[in-house]
């Protein structure tokens, strides 16, 4: 993931290159490049006149709806009182054409927005190659995330990963220790044991890696499963992974980790279980993340893009200090 920060009309220009460099070594052709930029550049203006600045992450994407560039645009200004009407061309607080939203929305594939009154703004844009039907077909985001290293180093040393199985889709986040290319090393570590380990619980996938990491500095790890027929998302963790389910029948839960470093000291890898009911959040941060956030601050926000979601929780929680991961699942309990 790329982070451009939008501060003066220079890095409107930046924001562009960068999403553009990114569609192009993805395939993009001119065409469908160009919509990038066009997408890239109103958005980064849009951070610019109306957030009174703020950042635009870029990162490519794939999942069940198709693949292809993400773009989140994220400011802490005024906010909008009526999202419905920014989005129509023509309508504009500061004096412009007012066709910025519109031309994202007729650009991408799949948008979001989400906006209140002295809540900022956040806007998922998601392109893919060809252009967009006109017609929306119904999208049903199962998650995202954010993922950047520390201020001042290029490699994160942060990963996180996705992958199904037959009764249901596990997560993971993993924090190699400290940050740079050494922590990079051990993240991906964890990522290629995660990939290449069959169907186990959260608990023996981490103590699969435990050996792979040995030779690496070591990584905290959560690793949650939600096992549909069970009705149950099982987690284990070790280290300083945040983990934190949200439903509207058992409000905020806090997952359990125990103490250690994947690879080098840890002696409990256990297993909890929690109950699903209904449409769940399952929201798994590394230690870049502060911990005193509260979706209930957000009106609205818990039901937005799983994307938009770890974007403003990376936007107002960010500790500024270390490399950060923010991955947001949403989950679905199987019909009685």
């Amino acid at each position: 993931m790329h982070a451009v920060e939008v501060r003066d009309t220079s890095q409107v220009a930046e924001a562009r290159r960068v999403a553009v460099a990114l569609a192009e070594a993805h395939g993009f052709n001119e065409s469908d490049a160009g919509r990038v930029a066009i997408v890239a550049t109103e958005l980064a203006t849009n951070i610019l006149k109306h957030g009174d600045g703020g950042s635009l992450l870029v990162d490519s994407f794939e999942d069940a709806s198709g693949a292809g560039i993400e773009c989140l645009a994220l400011d802490k200004g005024a906010g909008m009182a009526d999202i419905a009407l920014s989005m129509r061309d023509g309508h504009s607080t500061v004096g412009t054409a007012g066709n910025g939203l519109g031309a994202v929305f007729r650009g991408s594939h799949v948008t979001d927005i989400y906006s209140a009154p002295g809540c900022g703004t956040a806007i998922m844009a998601r392109l893919q190659q060809g252009h967009p039907d006109p017609i929306r077909k119904a999208d049903h985001p199962s998650y995202g995330a954010v993922s950047l290293p520390m201020r001042g180093e290029e490699a994160c040393g942060d990963a996180w990963c996705r992958k199904d199985g037959a009764d249901g889709p596990t997560f993971m986040v993993a924090d190699g220790l400290g940050h740079g290319p050494s922590a990079a090393q051990a993240a991906h570590a964890a990522t290629r044991s995660f990939h290449s380990s069959g169907p186990r619980l959260p608990s023996e996938m981490l103590a699969g890696m435990h050996g792979a990491l040995r030779p690496t500095r070591g990584a905290a790890i959560g690793i949650a499963y939600f096992d549909q027929a069970g009705g149950q998302v099982i987690f284990a963790g070790v280290g300083n992974i945040a983990a934190t389910l949200i439903d509207a029948d058992h409000g905020v839960r806090r997952m359990v980790s125990n103490n250690g470093t994947i690879g080098h000291i840890a002696r409990h890898m256990r297993d909890f279980s929690y109950p699903i009911t209904t449409t769940t959040l399952v929201v798994l941060a590394s230690d870049g993340l502060a911990t005193n956030w509260d979706l209930g601050a957000y009106p609205g926000l818990a039901a937005r893009h799983p994307a938009l979601i770890a974007g403003v929780l990376w936007r107002d929680f960010n500790r500024g200090r270390d490399d950060v991961t923010v991955f947001v699942g949403k989950i679905e309990a199987k019909a009685a």
